[in-house]
């Protein structure tokens, strides 16, 4: 898909900072330094629009960018970073509970995990609240450049513990482009689908 206008349109830390004009939106989710960003700039065709960090844990608040004026791409904190104080961590689990709880028109998450690592136990943690909230995910294996077969095989075999079909699995690079038109399609039918 060619993306003609990307607009970082704010930085929102509570609710009341959330967009009200109620444009349907996809969240992108991972651990820190799992390449979120990357992968948005991936996605858009844009060099630096998602700020990209060799410092894992700097996405610190819900940043709202809007395409084509017609949907957000919601890019949340990443999570699990040890380095980051417990405070701040709470503050982010509380920031993105109010985010999923709130959002009638989030249409799902992309939940973004390391090909070689496949899901972690705070990946899988995530994929059970999603559900449980009633979310639909899109699992993505990220850095697949620098996956062996092996790591690809074993990541994508590990989703069935979850309840979810190793099919359902985006493998993508930012550094090749691989997946990037299978995401750009399952992204599309999640803004496609009503809101719950």
């Amino acid at each position: 898909m060619k993306i003609r206008r990307v607009e970082f349109l704010r930085s929102a830390v509570t609710r009341e900072d959330f967009p009200s004009d109620h444009l349907p939106e996809v969240a992108f989710a991972g651990r820190s330094n799992v390449g979120k960003s990357s992968l948005l700039n991936t996605l858009w065709g844009r060099r630096g629009m998602a700020r990209t960090s060799s410092t894992p844990g700097r996405t610190r608040t819900i940043n709202f960018y809007l395409l084509e004026g017609a949907y957000y791409f919601v890019d949340l904190p990443g999570y699990g970073f040890a380095k980051v104080p417990l405070k701040m961590r709470r503050m982010w689990r509380r920031m993105m509970e109010t985010y999923f709880r709130s959002r009638g028109n989030l249409r799902g998450v992309v939940l973004i995990m390391d090909a070689r690592l496949g899901p972690t136990e705070l990946d899988r943690q995530m994929l059970e609240w999603l559900d449980a909230l009633g979310l639909k995910a899109i699992p993505v294996f990220t850095k697949a450049d620098k996956a062996s077969q092996r790591e690809l095989a074993q990541a994508r075999a590990a989703l069935r513990s979850l309840g979810i079909s190793p099919e359902e699995a985006v493998i993508f690079s930012a550094k090749t482009g691989q997946g990037k038109a299978h995401l750009w399609a399952r992204i599309g039918k999640l803004l496609q689908a009503k809101a719950a």
